[in-house]
Formats: structure tokens, C-alpha cells, sequence
């Protein structure tokens, strides 16, 4: 007679059902049953996790092999800390992982919002001791919230608010006019667009204080560069006043709406629908002040965001504001047959608010706790000013990188801001007609011949009646000139 075949091993998964129990014990120690029975016992539950962070070291929030990341430590102390059994280390699938939002390198937060299934303490200020005793002081988690079983952090999160603290003296036309300053402060132009190039590519830029730089040097080129940004004593104090403010708005506003934002990131084509994006509001109307330095408090909402979005997106708007680069612009920018380079502004004065959660607590208001930051302001508060905002200001007194960032914004690293400024652009090889009733008249003869990267350009000067058309053969180069001038 054949033996009863071998009962299976259940195993722990993100099946597993909200009331099963385990010791909270701390991980790698293996009581016996008798010390196990003496600890308290915890509950599975499908939880949502409030915390914040400083991006300052990490590469990003999403867990990424071989880089340091906030979901890799995050991940280890809710090991450590027994909200998650050993089967399920290291495979956050299994205990329902997912994040709100996903920040880039060197961005904060405020409000992050991660969901899953964890061993938790009945009081939710148990729970996150816990965790932070086993986290280091740039992140905090500040407690959890029951959910629905079906919860997901992501796909429940209907809109991300992101702020960006940029330095008022960022829309101050008086400084940060010339390049040649800096060149002679860092050493040479050259490194001067090394800087650039790095800020550029996504990483850290030398800066003032940069390694390459002589101490005595750094000193006084250190001392240089916050006289500019901040402002000598003897120069005007640049106020944010109710006319740089309601253009500074109007400027931002005019991302608001859906837009193909293809333009304003690094990874997607202007043909795939992900670069569509809908941005609720883009507003700029308050000023903060931070051990002395004014910042304007850029705040975005959005449904979500790409790679550098908004970075792109306050960067273009300053070039604006500058008078570095005509304001229609950003509407051109949003075309999805226009490729332009838009600048993108340094990723430390960036940081997540807060994720909101609408739908979720309209549907759910009855039985569940909204979720919302406005049980943790005091905490978020405070872990802005120890953390993000006193971070901010040291890397622009160190660094300068928003001063430096500045000097870059000009036709020569970016051309593409005399975009619109003539007849036709042509751009990456392809050549865009933009009618100007004011600018194109009966006389004006505008001729498309940009085939294999070549580039037309076109001058009138119609001064009378008479038209005088020169044209000149392509070259091996590809340049065909076509300049219309009154005889």
C-alpha cells in the first residue's frame, strides 16, 4: 500500500492572510520555542508607510543592484526590524512591495508613501521606532496607516506634489550676467564647461569648491561666488515683488495642462505616449527664508513625472525669466515635432511634498483612515529644516551650483533659445516653419532644404519693393544660404 504523499511546506507569501501571527524577533537571532512564546506576537498587515528622506549619497529611490539606494536600506531594516521574515528577505514581491513615486539621485522627500504587507506593531509609533532604529538619521519614517487588501502605493496615488526651492537670486538680472567671472575664478572656460557638462549629464559638478580646484583657491573663489549669489551689501536687495511673481507664474503656467513633454527628458520619444503628461498646477507665490538665503518656493502637481521633468522644467522657465530665452519658447518645447535642449537645473534644490491619494479616500472613507500627511506635518516639518532645506543651503554655499548653473544659460551652450527668433529652425537636421504674420510679408521667400543634417538659414531686409535673392550651392558641408536684401 502506497505511503500518503508528503504534506507541502506553506510558505510565506503576499497571499498571506492579515491574521496570521509571528514573534517579533530581531533577525539572525534563533530563540527556543520557549524564549519565542515570552515576545510579543505581531499581525500581518497590508499597511501604508509614511517616511522621508534627504537624497544627499543615495542614487535614487528604487533599488538598484550595486547602488546605494533608500528602497535598499529601507528594505534591509524592515528586515532587521522583523517586520519582514527571512523567506521574504530581499524579494519584495512577495510581501506586495511598491513606492508612490520613484525620485531621481540627490532628490528628497518629504511625503513618501511605500505600501506592502509587514509585521506591525498595534501602535503605529512602535512600528516606526523600530524601523528607525535601524535607519540612518537622513530617513525617517514617521508611522503607517491601515489599508484595503488591494492597496498599491502607485497605482493608487492619484497626483505628486514636488517643490523646488530655487534661489531668489535666480531671477535677479543684475547678477550672474557674464561668464568670463567664473572662467577666471575656476581656472580656465574649459573647466568652466567641464562644470557645465557634468551638471548637464546628471552628475555632480565640480562647483567652486570642486576637487580639482587649489585650497587657497577654492577660498577665494568660494568667497566670489556667494558675493555674487547672494549679493554684496552695497547692491540693491532684489525682492520677489508682485510683478516678478505674477510673470513668474504666468511663465510656469504654461506647462499646466497635458503637454508631450518628450522634450523635458532624457529616455522617451516624442511618438511614445508616455511623454504625455498632465501637469495640474505650477505655481511659485510664497518665499521661504533659510539660515538668511530667500528661496522662491516652486510647487508643482502633477499625475506623474519623467526622468528630469521638472528639473527641465524649472530650468527652462529661469532661462525665461532671465531673458535668456523668449517665452513662447516653452510652448515650442511642447510641440511633439520640435527637439530642442532644454537646460535642467541643479537636482539639489528638488524634493517630494507630499503624495495625495483622492480617489482612495473618497472610496474608502467609511472604513479606512484617510491617507494623507496632515497627521505627520510637525514631524515633516522638522525634518525639512534639519535635513532637506539646511542641506540646500549648504550646497549652494559650498558649491554654488545653482550660480555656476546660471553662467550656462546663454546662446552658446544652448542654442536652441534663439528658437523662433528667425523664420525657420532647423533643429537635429529637420527644418520647422513657424509663420509670423508680423515678421513674413508678400516680399519674404522662405525656402526648406534641410535633407542629411543641413541647415538653412534665411535673412530679410526688406527696406523697399525690390527683392535681391542669392543663392549659394550646397557644399560638401551641407549649408545652403538664402539672404533676401533690398537692392
Amino acid at each position: 500500500m502506497d505511503s500518503p504523499p508528503e504534506q507541502k511546506k506553506l510558505k510565506m507569501s503576499s497571499t498571506t492572510s492579515d491574521d496570521d501571527e509571528t514573534p517579533a524577533t530581531v533577525a539572525g537571532d534563533a530563540p527556543a520555542e520557549s524564549e519565542m512564546t515570552k515576545k510579543k506576537r505581531y499581525k500581518r498587515r497590508k499597511i501604508a508607510i509614511f517616511l522621508a528622506y534627504s537624497g544627499h549619497g543615495y542614487q535614487g529611490m528604487q533599488k538598484n543592484p550595486g547602488a546605494k539606494t533608500i528602497e535598499g536600506d529601507l528594505e534591509e531594516a524592515l528586515y532587521l526590524s522583523g517586520a519582514v521574515p527571512e523567506s521574504d528577505r530581499s524579494t519584495p514581491r512577495r510581501y506586495d512591495w511598491a513606492r508612490s513615486a520613484r525620485t531621481d539621485k540627490g532628490v528628497s522627500a518629504a511625503g513618501q508613501v511605500v505600501s506592502g504587507r509587514f509585521y506591525v506593531d498595534p501602535e503605529p509609533e512602535g512600528f516606526a521606532a523600530r524601523l528607525n532604529s535601524h535607519l540612518p538619521s537622513q530617513i525617517r519614517v514617521f508611522g503607517f496607516k491601515r489599508v484595503t487588501g488591494s492597496f498599491n502605493a502607485k497605482k493608487f496615488c492619484d497626483r505628486r506634489r514636488y517643490v523646488y526651492l530655487l534661489p531668489l537670486f535666480a531671477l535677479d538680472l543684475t547678477v550672474h550676467r557674464d561668464r568670463e567671472s567664473v572662467a577666471a575664478a575656476v581656472g580656465s572656460e574649459n573647466e568652466l564647461s567641464r562644470c557645465v557638462e557634468c551638471s548637464e549629464r546628471g552628475r555632480k559638478a565640480p562647483g567652486v569648491m570642486g576637487r580639482w580646484a587649489e585650497p587657497a583657491a577654492a577660498i577665494e573663489i568660494s568667497a566670489v561666488s556667494i558675493e555674487e549669489e547672494t549679493g554684496s551689501k552695497e547692491r540693491r536687495r532684489f525682492c520677489y515683488g508682485e510683478e516678478v511673481k505674477e510673470r513668474f507664474n504666468r511663465v510656469l503656467g504654461l506647462y499646466v495642462g497635458t503637454h508631450n513633454f518628450h522634450n523635458f527628458t532624457s529616455r522617451t520619444k516624442a511618438e511614445d505616449p508616455a511623454a504625455r503628461r498632465y501637469i495640474v498646477s505650477f505655481t511659485a507665490d510664497s518665499v521661504v527664508v533659510v539660515e538668511g538665503t530667500e528661496f522662491v518656493r516652486c510647487e508643482v502637481v502633477g499625475q506623474s513625472f519623467m526622468l528630469h521633468q521638472i528639473r527641465k522644467m524649472v530650468g527652462l522657465a529661469v532661462a525665461v525669466m532671465r531673458n535668456c530665452a523668449p517665452e513662447s519658447l516653452i510652448e515650442t518645447a511642447l510641440r511633439k515635432d520640435v527637439n530642442i535642449t532644454v537646460p535642467t537645473a541643479p537636482e539639489v534644490g528638488l524634493y517630494l511634498e507630499e503624495c495625495l491619494f483622492s480617489s482612495y479616500n473618497q472610496k474608502w472613507k467609511d472604513s479606512h483612515e484617510a491617507l494623507s500627511m496632515e497627521t505627520y506635518t510637525e514631524q515633516a516639518e522638522e525634518f525639512k529644516m534639519e535635513h532637506i532645506y539646511s542641506y540646500i543651503v549648504s550646497m549652494e554655499q559650498k558649491e554654488g551650483a545653482v550660480g555656476l548653473w546660471l553662467h550656462s544659460l546663454n546662446h552658446r551652450n544652448y542654442p536652441d533659445f534663439r528658437f523662433g527668433e528667425s523664420n525657420v529652425d532647423c533643429i537635429s537636421g529637420d527644418c520647422i516653419q513657424i509663420p509670423n504674420a508680423d515678421i513674413i510679408d508678400d516680399n519674404t521667400q522662405i525656402m526648406k532644404n534641410c535633407t542629411s543634417g543641413d541647415d538653412t538659414q534665411i535673412e530679410n531686409n526688406n527696406s523697399s519693393g525690390e527683392q535681391k535673392q542669392i543663392e549659394n550651392d550646397c557644399s560638401s558641408v551641407g549649408h545652403a544660404e538664402v539672404e533676401n536684401k533690398s537692392g
